[in-house]
């Protein structure tokens, strides 16, 4: 897609302006999404977050509200885990209201939410979140098993096949696992290689790296990072860690964003930071990231329940190309 003054290519897969959509044995689908007049583009990233307002999430959100506000957001990404403690047991849960529409309530807020899948939505219903019915009931809800807006992470885990303990899991629309995860791979990478986007993004529930309770994510690690790294991806964003925390990567121009804070989270639980990638900020109680971006240049802040900025840093195109 070329640049112009009308549209922003941002993609990954594709934030902004062009929306692509990966279903396992389909085409991607193209949406367009118009930036604003000045060229940029707005939005806010939040994980982890479905308890009905409780550990914080209804002061999270109202700050989401804030922000999205003073930013004047075009959208909001969720990074999954968006009901716990088990997903959803159908359409008419309750909890789709109790814990969305009734607690991101604010003006700004009223935009459209692209959410992921997360372990914990597996446990679920999992064809509830995909339905349109939610959509119905609220149509701000955009829930897809993998849109190249999002990327299901979900299937790569090992333990949840091998080792689920007490917990079941909606596997309906993955198995065989095998082709499915072959199949998301191969999307993913195709997509990014056509893509001509200013800025590549990249966003999944578990992370690739972490210093947080899960930790690096191993599978991802061996299968989705060298075709992010091929790719050129500027960003992966991601939830499962219930933590804020930005690393750097040593081998690569990728930046690793976690923004699972959304509500419950670990207090004092990080791991020891060894690697050579660089942990630039970590934050293990609740909030949520926005990001400002441009043809040349892209703003993270990161803000804690009172609205506290606790860390910013600003990306330049022109020197992130140079890597």
């Amino acid at each position: 897609m070329l640049m112009n003054y009308d549209y922003l290519c941002l993609n990954i897969v594709c934030i902004a302006i062009t929306l692509w959509f990966v279903y396992a044995n389909a085409e991607l689908k193209r949406l367009e999404y118009p930036v604003k007049r000045d060229g940029s583009l707005s939005f806010l990233v939040i994980g982890d977050w479905g308890r009905k307002g409780y550990h914080n999430q209804s002061l999270v959100a109202a700050q989401m509200g804030i922000v999205g506000n003073e930013q004047n957001i075009d959208f909001v990404i969720s990074t999954g885990d968006n009901f716990y403690e088990d997903g959803l047991i159908g359409v008419d849960d309750p909890a789709f209201k109790l814990s969305f529409t009734d607690i991101y309530t604010a003006p700004s807020l009223q935009k459209q939410w692209y959410s992921v899948l997360g372990n914990h939505d597996y446990r679920g219903d999992v064809e509830a979140q995909l339905s349109s019915v939610l959509r119905e009931k609220d149509r701000r809800w955009l829930c897809l098993r993998s849109f190249i807006l999002h990327t299901d992470t979900t299937p790569f885990v090992d333990d949840y096949f091998r080792v689920p303990g007490e917990h079941s899991y909606d596997w309906r629309g993955i198995t065989p696992r095998k082709k499915y995860v072959s199949t998301l791979l191969k999307d993913v990478n195709s997509a990014l290689e056509k893509s001509t986007a200013t800025w590549k993004i990249v966003v999944g529930h578990h992370p690739i790296k972490s210093a947080g309770h899960h930790g690096i994510t191993t599978e991802l690690e061996s299968s989705l990072l060298p075709i992010l790294m091929d790719r050129n991806v500027d960003f992966y964003l991601n939830g499962h860690d219930h933590c804020l925390q930005q690393i750097t990567g040593m081998d690569s121009k990728t930046q690793f964003i976690t923004s699972g804070a959304g509500s419950k989270a670990w207090r004092g639980d990080i791991e020891a930071w060894d690697l050579e990638d660089r942990l630039e900020f970590y934050y293990d109680g609740q909030g949520f990231v926005s990001v400002h971006m441009d043809a040349n240049d892209v703003d993270f802040m990161f803000y804690d329940i009172f609205g506290n900025v606790l860390h910013k840093w600003n990306v330049s195109k022109q020197l992130h190309a140079a890597f």
